[in-house]
């Protein structure tokens, strides 16, 4: 019997196998990808802002009821646009599949406490998925998430694009905490549910200016007034949150705390090691069978 050559090979045991910390990426943003994001966040600032940047005098003032509108359309077009260039940066189908998989589920979650106090556990999911995933994913998968969502709930309309930047920024956010390749454990759980009492009561408070100047026929005391000046408006503004949605983003906050502090830990290491084993930055590769 002729014994097979057998290739030399070095074992390489659990034991003795190299460690290492660095965390995978599914996207890592090339220089294109940062501009269009930086793009489509200042002109997210604009559409958002608008009514503190303009003086009382300007033009776009009078079209107080229309400027929502220009600025959600715009923003629709802008989105895609950096959807589809951070998918040139390499969102191959390893990453599609997880993307579907956590837009799905974050959508299904979404309904839950749709109209109970602003209890909407998909808060944490973002979270949790833009801290292992990284910024670029984060913003695409925020966007996403919020699109599919609204389809399911039927929340389609002009606030919508607003939404889907919004969630797009609360999801980036996370992945640009310190600490990704070395925090670990209790300390990285406390980060985040940090991170995500803050950053809910940022998403409640960018969208209420989204939908702050439609007001203005509504409650004349804390609407928005063109001719106003900056202070006057911003107190405006400041009486607006209070009075329609500081319980809302007390209880999306407060939601995200208890359920990151409850279920983050077991929730960070089952994506660590999802990516893991999708490798996504290894290309996958074709080779011929034996004969």
């Amino acid at each position: 019997m002729t014994k097979l050559p057998t290739s030399p090979a070095t074992p390489t045991t659990p034991a003795t196998a190299p460690r290492t910390d660095r965390q995978a990426r599914a996207i890592r943003l090339g220089p294109r990808s940062w501009l269009a994001l930086a793009l489509v966040s200042a002109v997210g600032v604009a559409g958002f802002g608008w009514p503190f940047l303009a003086p009382p005098d300007s033009t776009l003032n009078a079209h107080a009821q229309d400027a929502p509108w220009l600025f959600a359309g715009l923003l629709v077009l802008l989105v895609a646009v950096v959807a589809a260039t951070i998918s040139e940066s390499g969102l191959g189908p390893k990453a599609v599949a997880m993307l579907g998989v956590l837009a799905a589920t974050g959508a299904a979650l979404r309904p839950i406490g749709a109209g109970t106090a602003g209890l909407e556990p998909m808060f944490f999911l973002m979270v949790l998925s833009g801290r292992v995933l990284g910024p670029g994913f984060g913003f695409v998968l925020g966007s996403v998430t919020m699109f599919a969502s609204a389809l399911l709930t039927g929340g389609v309309g002009p606030w919508l694009p607003f939404q889907m930047l919004a969630m797009g920024w609360f999801t980036m956010g996370a992945g640009f905490l310190p600490g990704a390749d070395r925090l670990r454990g209790r300390p990285e759980v406390w980060m985040l549910a940090v991170y995500g009492f803050l950053a809910a009561f940022a998403y409640g408070t960018v969208m209420n200016m989204a939908g702050w100047p439609f007001m203005s026929a509504l409650a004349s005391n804390i609407s928005f007034d063109p001719d106003a000046s900056l202070p006057a408006n911003l107190a405006r503004f400041l009486a607006y949150c209070l009075a329609t949605s500081l319980g809302w983003d007390l209880g999306r906050a407060l939601i995200t705390v208890v359920l990151t502090l409850t279920a983050g830990a077991s929730l960070l290491k089952a994506l660590r090691r999802a990516t893991r084993r999708a490798a996504f930055e290894t290309p996958v590769t074709f080779g011929d069978s034996a004969g």
